[in-house]
């Protein structure tokens, strides 16, 4: 029996050998199991896939993943500002214009944000430049300078109906800058300056004839004040020769009586 024991250094390598192995193990579970636990934060979540397979969304907060077989795809859905390149514009009353606005976006939806469209920041920055160029197209000029947040809230609903389908809400859309030519500025120049003219020319003639009107009530007056003092003494003339007349009339009567008598 003593024969077939093996050797006391044979018995501690093998010993160490099996300690090793289980060490060995627990390390790699340990590797595993912190490969495996994910934390987001509260304004991130995970797009989960399993074999390729979509399966949910997860965070924020701590969740486990198995390594290998799944795979997440990270989205923010923190509010996103995007400033639009400048674009070339045509107006409907053919002036060219150069327009760059600003868009503010988020994510709603993690899910249709991976998997309807590659890439949803790239893909909404040209739908940006796209719709921009189209609704501006449709109005003037002036109503590009003077009605810019009716414009704002157009480009923003149609952006919001568009980019619904890839999870994403446009909140705010606003329009920074206008650039004209400079025949065009001079040219609006020559139009503000003759409509300035125009109403001055405009005022002018109201000053005139409110003068005029004026003057033709004072003439009025004047004659009015004038026709009833005529009128007034023609009258008190008038009753006087006719007491006079009366009067004589009947002296005279008496008178001829008399010689009748």
């Amino acid at each position: 029996m003593a024969k077939n024991q093996p050797p006391p250094t044979v018995s501690f390598t093998r010993g160490l050998a099996n300690r090793n192995w289980w060490l060995g193990l627990f390390l790699l579970v340990v590797v595993l199991i912190a490969w495996s636990l994910r934390v987001l934060r509260e304004y991130q979540r995970a797009v989960m896939f399993q074999l390729g397979r979509y399966v949910g969304v997860k965070g924020p907060g701590l969740f486990f993943m198995i390594p290998i077989i799944q795979q997440m795809v990270k989205v923010d859905l923190r509010t996103i500002v995007h400033d639009v390149p400048p674009q070339d514009v045509i107006t409907r009353d053919n002036v060219s214009v150069k327009v760059n606005a600003v868009v503010y976006f988020r994510v709603v939806d993690p899910e249709k944000a991976v998997i309807q469209v590659v890439d949803f920041l790239g893909a909404t920055s040209q739908l940006a430049q796209t719709t921009l160029r189209a609704v501006l197209g449709k109005h003037e000029l002036d109503e590009m300078l003077a009605e810019r947040d009716k414009l704002n809230l157009d480009i923003q609903t149609v952006l919001d109906t568009q980019a619904d389908a890839w999870g994403i809400k446009v909140s705010n859309v606003e329009i920074k800058h206008v650039d004209l030519n400079e025949s065009m500025i001079r040219a609006i120049a020559r139009q503000a300056e003759a409509e300035r003219e125009r109403r001055a020319k405009a005022a002018r003639a109201d000053q005139q004839h409110l003068r005029l009107l004026q003057l033709e009530l004072t003439i009025h007056a004047d004659l009015g004040h004038d026709q009833v003092a005529a009128v007034a003494q023609h009258l008190f003339l008038g009753k006087r020769c006719d007491g006079f007349s009366r009067g004589l009339g009947t002296r005279g009567l008496g008178w001829t009586g008399h010689r009748i008598s």
